[in-house]
Formats: structure tokens, sequence, C-alpha cells
């Protein structure tokens, strides 16, 4: 079955949640579990946008550091360090999406998953890191 855009980024935002409490493993066993659980569908392209969150971890949790004034990143929940690492991860490093879908995308998972203030926290965190982008281009 094929999976639309949408369907695709929230299946990576649930196995990079599940990654967050399995650091300690190999990324496949992530992949493995959520195959045997079959709770959600994901293909290659699922897969590979979880490899590269995870392999730009601590670049991804820089970017969030920096603009996350209000919260050092281990007192962030692990639901919005997920939404923040894939949306800053699109952001900054696949080509074909624009910072402004990547934060809107984000914006949108966090409704379905976190709550009220999570989602201001989210959408806050993101702009700044989008302004500073329109600033570096000026």
């Amino acid at each position: 079955m094929g999976l639309n855009r949408r369907g695709i980024r929230e299946a990576a935002f649930l196995l990079i949640y599940e990654r967050s409490f399995r650091e300690d493993e190999p990324l496949e066993n992530v992949f493995d579990n959520a195959r045997e659980v079959d709770e959600f569908p994901f293909n290659d392209e699922v897969e590979a946008i979880v490899r590269g969150v995870d392999e730009k971890r601590e670049e991804l949790d820089e970017i969030i550091s920096k603009y996350s004034n209000k919260r050092v990143i281990s007192r962030i929940p692990k639901v919005n360090l997920a939404v923040l690492r894939l949306a800053l991860y699109e952001a900054a490093y696949v080509e074909s999406v624009p910072v402004n879908v990547a934060i809107s995308e984000a914006v949108k998972i966090a409704g379905m998953y976190t709550f009220g203030p999570d989602v201001s926290f989210i959408n806050g965190v993101l702009g700044s890191y989008s302004k500073s982008l329109n600033t570096e281009e000026k």
C-alpha cells in the first residue's frame, strides 16, 4: 500500500518517537519491532527519514537548543522532540520540502499527538528557526 506525504511523515514521527525510548539499541530493532506490531504502515521512504533523523540527531538537538528559549532539551517531552526533530530534519536536509511546509506539517502532527501549550512551543521553536534562515539569506 502506498503512503501519501502526510502518512509518510506521520509514520516517521511515530518511529522517531519510539526511537527516543530505545536510543541504546540498533535502529533496526525499532523497525523490526514496528513491523512485528504492525500498528501502522511504513515504507522505505519512512525508513530513510528516520535514518536521517537518527544520523543528524545531535545537530538537530543543537538547533532545538538554540531556538528553545524556555526549556533545555532534557526538559522537552519526547513527543515534542520527535516532532521537532522530524520538522527540522525535513527543513534543513530534505531539499524537496520547503521550510514552511515542514513547519506546517509539524504543527498538524503536534495537534494530533500533543497538548495546546506543546503545539505553541513547537510552533515557536520552528518559527524562530525559520526567521533565522530568512535573516541569513538577506
